[in-house]
């Protein structure tokens, strides 16, 4: 099984050969390393810009409006406030030219708490980008649908914001990416030798060039999208990136008090699939919105307004936000990580909570 870098890996590769991806650029995308995370090893349009995150995102509106489709990253999300401004122009181009400009651009970024990056690699950037009209935004929470909406990407003319929650782009999925070698640890060590780069500096680093899988497809997750990772009928539980998996354990270890919570992984945060999520809460009559963003001006808060306005009549308990905390930063010590951002237990615990109340 591939994990959730190579399967952004594979997409790029397949994109610049097939969907006509010209340009990988950002700071360290390029040779030698291929992006902090190894996201963009062995892709062959990749490129080292300077550290300049404004130059990054300029670079990708002047190649989008050029109709150059190219995947534009920034290190690591936190750096990339400082181009607001930029991508709210991005966003705006198609609809201040009535259509005549396209932008098939994506900007790609690290997001999220998990590997103990402290204040300065550990924010969240979900609701931000929410706000910023005329873009697409996914988070993938598996390889497999980090392929497929990668792929969806590479498809659009509109701008699309492609968050890669970082905690999670080490873990190997349970669903093969179509193209992929077997679905065996022979497979997966054929995988890390074909498109893994060796040590750098090493004697094999030296003459590697990675071997792609030559089956892979343009199997492709549609944005806006959702989908149930777990069926439930008495807790709806919505949430996407990182907190997801945690989602889906919490529903798994609740079977056993008799509760059956229905888990949706969002997948795109706009458009999104209200149509499924308002079904689910119709059904369960309760829902719990969980995410590792600050819990003030929170997406979730967004979906609980909407829950409240269109569903207030199908609720049998107060809708619920599980977010991260409203502090300036997250601390380095796994205990101050931890309190930061949704952790398992207090998962469970919401959701107990919400089962066990009667409106």
């Amino acid at each position: 099984m591939a994990t959730m870098a190579q399967a952004i890996r594979m997409a790029l590769h397949y994109g610049e050969k097939n969907l006509g991806l010209s340009e990988v650029f950002g700071e360290d995308v390029g040779p030698p390393l291929g992006g902090v995370f190894t996201v963009t090893q062995g892709i062959e349009c990749a490129w080292n810009s300077p550290l300049d995150e404004r130059g990054i995102i300029g670079a990708a509106m002047g190649l989008g409006l050029a109709n150059r489709r190219a995947v534009a990253e920034i290190q690591f999300c936190d750096y990339i406030y400082n181009t607001i401004d930029l991508l709210k122009l991005m966003g705006m181009q198609c609809w201040a030219s009535n259509g005549d400009w396209a932008l098939p651009v994506t900007v790609m970024t690290p997001v999220g708490s998990g590997i103990r990056g402290s204040i300065y690699h550990s924010h969240s950037f979900d609701a931000t980008m929410t706000h910023i009209p005329g873009w697409k935004i996914v988070m993938p929470s598996n390889p497999l649908d980090a392929y497929g909406l990668m792929i969806a990407c590479l498809k659009e003319n509109n701008p699309t914001m492609y968050l890669k929650p970082k905690a999670l782009l080490r873990i190997r999925g349970t669903e093969g990416i179509p193209g992929e070698p077997p679905l065996t640890p022979e497979g997966e060590k054929q995988l890390r030798e074909m498109i893994d780069m060796p040590i750098l500096g090493s004697a094999a680093h030296k003459t590697w060039k990675a071997r792609f899988p030559k089956e892979l497809t343009d199997y492709t997750v549609e944005i806006g999208k959702g989908k149930i990772v777990r069926e439930g009928s008495q807790v709806t539980v919505v949430s996407y990136g990182r907190t997801l998996p945690i989602c889906a354990q919490a529903a798994d270890q609740l079977k056993s008090e008799n509760i059956s919570a229905e888990v949706i992984d969002m997948r795109t945060l706009w458009p999104y699939d209200w149509a499924m999520i308002s079904e689910s809460i119709r059904k369960t009559g309760r829902v719990i919105f969980v995410n590792e963003d600050t819990e003030v001006t929170n997406f979730g808060e967004h979906l609980i307004r909407r829950t409240v306005e269109e569903l207030f009549y199908h609720l049998e308990a107060r809708p619920r936000l599980i977010a991260g905390s409203f502090t300036p930063g997250i601390g380095l010590a796994d205990t101050l990580e931890m309190a930061s951002a949704p952790q398992l237990e207090q998962i469970l615990h919401g959701i107990r909570e919400v089962a066990a109340e009667r409106a």
